[in-house]
Order: structure tokens, then sequence, then C-alpha cells
């Protein structure tokens, strides 16, 4: 029972870290705001990540194309990594570390948003479709842990989770995640009337 409440703890504490981080809290904020921008603009958002991220990155563009709290319309946006055929065929034909970049060359546009979401933020995938995502004017949100790693200096905006440990930068991802779907639902609807 110990080991099990002092996870839980870890986990609170790494939010509770969040609370008090002005800068983060504006990060977030930021990237609502800039999500509805690009939707009133005719834009998309783009999502990727690497094993469980990937998943979070699935996640969270459900809850756009679907709904979070209210019946609306669809919002668009795509988990880059779910056409296991493309990502097969390129991971074995080229690289893995190119599977997302590729795909961000053949999609992306000028004014889309492309979210990666790596813990270390390291992973060489993601930091490549960031720089394919630059060449093509895009906005790039990483999702990072405490340092940011190469997507730091790759992303537009940053939320960089004040901690080192996976699984806890992880369920950060997703909490705050929720919260920009949330405030991306409240503002755009509100102000589409829809």
């Amino acid at each position: 029972m110990e080991k099990i409440k002092k996870i839980i703890e870890a986990s609170i504490e790494v939010k509770r870290k969040i609370t008090e981080d002005k800068k983060l809290l504006q990060a977030i904020k930021d990237c609502a705001l800039v999500m509805v921008k690009a939707f009133e603009n005719g834009n998309k958002v783009l999502f990727c990540g690497n094993g469980g991220s990937a998943s979070d990155a699935q996640h969270l563009a459900a809850e756009l194309t679907g709904r979070f709290y209210t019946d609306r319309d669809a919002l668009p946006a795509e988990a880059l990594h779910c056409n296991s055929s493309y990502i097969t065929a390129v991971a074995n034909d080229y690289s893995y570390d190119v599977i997302y970049s590729r795909l961000v060359k053949g999609i992306g546009n000028k004014g889309d948003i492309l979210i990666g979401l790596s813990t270390s933020g390291n992973s060489k995938n993601i930091c490549n479709a960031f720089k394919t995502a630059h060449e093509k004017e895009m906005i790039t949100i990483g999702f990072t842990g405490a340092t940011g790693g190469q997507l730091k200096a790759l992303s537009d905006y940053l939320i960089n989770i004040p901690s080192a440990d996976t699984p806890r930068i992880q369920e950060a991802h997703i909490t705050i995640g929720h919260i920009i779907c949330e405030l991306v639902e409240e503002i755009y609807f509100a102000e589409t009337g829809d």
C-alpha cells in the first residue's frame, strides 16, 4: 500500500509544480489559443509520438475530432502513426527516423500545427518532423520532460513537464492535453456559435 501511495503522491507533486510555474501555465494557454486560431484559419493539427506517447497523441487527436465535453462539429486533427502500412513501409524502405517527417512533408501545410510528444525531447523521428514542419511554415508544439531535450530549440511552444520520470511526464502530458482540448473546444465553439 505504501508503494502505491508514493507513486500517486509523486504524480500529484509533478502536477503541483505545474500549477506553480507561471511560464508553463502561460504556455498551456498560448497553445490553446494558437490551436483555435489555426482551426479558424482552416488549418489542422497533427500529432506524433512513440510508444505510450503515440497512444497519447492518438487520444488527443480523438478528443478534437470526436468531442470533449460538448456535441459539436469535428475539428481537423490526426495522429500520424495510425497508418500501419505507411509506418512499416517507410521504416523498412528508408528509416524509422523519417516516418513522421515524410508524412509532414506530404500532408502538412503552412499554418498547420504539429504537436510532438517525447518525454526525453530527443526522439529523432519527432525532431526530424519538427524540422520539416518549420520548412513548411507550420507551428510546432513540443510536449517534453523538464529539459526539453533537442525539441526545446525546435518548438515554437514548449510544454516541458518539471520531471525526469517518464511515467509521471506522460501522466502530466495527458492532463495538459485534456486541458488544451477543453479550452480549444470552449473558445472555438463559443466564437463560431456552433
